[in-house]
């Protein structure tokens, strides 16, 4: 089995991280071009709509997106980071960051992919709006699910927050919200943290 991926997504990094914290060592990252105007053919191929990651498997077709992939190799791995005790908060606070990642991802894409002259201020705007309320509720409900034991919310968290260090950093999220901020230095030092983060 394989993933394709590119380094510096951050739906990748959670796949990646996951591999990491499980031990999973014989699945091989290998990394593809994708963007939004269409990804190479061997992406495509795995993957209709061209979107990483993709988990290419031996023994059945492809799985995407990354919540699938990683409650997959969770699975194979009994690791246990979707706890039925808590299944339902840690799959929406998963999506949550998911979503976190995606309205980043949306203002990277206006800058990159339109030319300057054609920029929309007011979707940024929209986009990271969904990403203040997003962290907002990260620091005034959610910071029981982010402590304890790790769990696949945790390591979204951790990703999406990270992301936003490395595209949007000038956006300065810690600002007002002191207890996610210190949660995010404890959890980005993690060895499977630092060894995926992006440059």
């Amino acid at each position: 089995m394989h993933i394709l991926s590119s380094p510096a997504s951050p739906f990748v990094r959670k796949v990646r991280v996951v591999l990491l914290e499980t031990k999973q060592t014989d699945i091989e990252v290998r990394a593809v071009t994708s963007n939004p105007m269409g990804g190479e053919a061997v992406l495509n191929a795995a993957n209709p709509s061209g979107k990483i990651p993709v988990l290419v498997r031996d023994d059945g077709p492809a799985i995407y997106d990354s919540r699938v992939i990683c409650r997959f190799l969770d699975h194979r791995a009994g690791a246990k980071l979707y706890p039925e005790a808590r299944l339902w908060d840690v799959l929406a606070l998963e999506a949550n960051a998911d979503a976190i990642m995606e309205a980043a991802l949306a203002i990277i894409y206006e800058k990159r992919l339109r030319p300057e002259d054609l920029w929309w201020p007011d979707w940024f705007e929209a986009q990271w709006g969904k990403i203040a309320r997003s962290l907002d509720a990260l620091e005034h409900r959610s910071m029981p699910l982010l402590e304890g034991p790790l769990n696949m919310a945790q390591i979204s968290v951790g990703c999406a927050l990270g992301y936003l260090d490395f595209r949007l950093g000038d956006r300065a999220w810690r600002e007002g919200r002191p207890t996610l901020a210190a949660w995010e230095a404890r959890f980005a030092a993690r060895d499977a943290m630092q060894a995926t983060k992006p440059d």
